[in-house]
C-alpha cells in the first residue's frame, strides 16, 4: 500500500507535528491508521516530509518526522488563464486535471463574455489541495483570484512563450506542432464558451500573444483547458 499523502500549511521545522482536527479525522476514522504507521506530509512548496503516527487521536493526531527531502522545482512553469464558467461543477473538474497534470499558476478570468463571475476561493483552493495530494506531489499551483482580461498580471511579464487559443478563423499555428522545449515558461489564455472578444484578441496579440488552435474540433472550455495542460506539460 502507498503512503497516503497529507497537506499543512506550513512546516516550522519541529520533529513532532500536531495535525489539525480534518486531517487528524481523515487519518484515523477514514483510513483507520495506527500508532506506528507511515504518512507523508508536503507543504506544497516542494517539501517532503515522511512521518509516523506517534498519537492516533482523530482530533489531534500527532507524528514524528523520519525524513525530510526537498524535490527539484518543476523545471517548465505553465501558468494557464482560463474564463470561469457558468456551470461551477466544470470548473472544479478542470482545476482538479490541470493540477495533475502539473500545472503551476492558475488565474480564473473575467472575459466580456463570461457568464458567472462568482468563485468561492476556499472551495476552489481546496480542490486544487486535494488534486496535488492524490497526484503525489510536492509543489501547489498557485491560484489567483478572479482577475479580469485587461488586469491580467501577464501583460507585464517578460520572457517565455505566449499563446492565446481562440476560435476566429484568423491564422493560427496548432498548438501541438508548436516545439516548446523542456525549459520554457509557458502562459495560454482560454477564453469563455462564447469566445474573447476581437478586442481581447487584439489587446493579446499586441503583448505577443500567439494565437493557437487546440485542435479540429470546438472544445468546452474546460476541455481546452485540459487540452492545453496536456500539450503544454506533458509533451512539449
Amino acid at each position: 500500500m502507498a503512503i497516503p499523502f497529507f497537506y499543512i500549511n506550513q512546516y516550522d521545522g519541529n520533529e513532532a507535528i500536531v495535525l489539525n482536527e480534518e486531517t487528524s479525522k481523515h487519518i484515523v476514522q477514514v483510513l483507520r491508521m495506527e500508532t506506528g504507521e507511515l504518512i507523508n506530509l508536503t507543504d506544497g512548496k516542494g517539501t517532503l516530509i515522511k512521518c509516523e503516527i506517534i498519537y492516533d487521536n482523530k482530533k489531534h493526531c500527532t507524528v514524528e518526522v523520519k525524513s525530510k527531502t526537498q524535490p527539484s522545482k518543476p523545471r517548465k512553469s505553465v501558468a494557464i488563464a482560463i474564463s470561469l464558467l457558468k456551470n461551477t461543477n466544470r470548473f472544479e473538474w478542470f482545476l482538479e486535471k490541470a493540477t495533475e497534470l502539473g500545472v503551476s499558476e492558475i488565474i480564473p478570468l473575467i472575459c466580456e463574455r463570461t457568464e458567472k463571475e462568482k468563485f468561492r476561493q476556499d472551495r476552489m483552493q481546496g480542490i486544487v489541495i486535494s488534486a496535488m495530494l492524490q497526484s503525489q506531489q510536492t509543489w501547489l499551483p498557485i491560484l489567483h483570484e478572479p482577475t479580469r482580461f485587461e488586469d491580467l498580471p501577464i501583460w507585464k511579464c517578460a520572457g517565455g512563450l505566449k499563446f492565446i487559443a481562440h476560435c476566429m478563423d484568423d491564422r493560427k499555428q496548432a498548438l501541438s506542432h508548436l516545439q516548446i522545449g523542456q525549459l520554457a515558461n509557458c502562459q495560454i489564455l482560454i477564453g469563455p464558451e462564447g469566445d474573447f472578444t476581437p478586442t481581447e484578441i487584439e489587446l493579446a496579440m499586441q503583448h505577443d500573444f500567439i494565437p493557437v488552435s487546440l485542435g479540429e474540433t470546438r472544445l468546452r472550455t474546460e476541455t481546452a483547458g485540459v487540452a492545453a495542460a496536456t500539450l503544454l506539460c506533458l509533451y512539449s
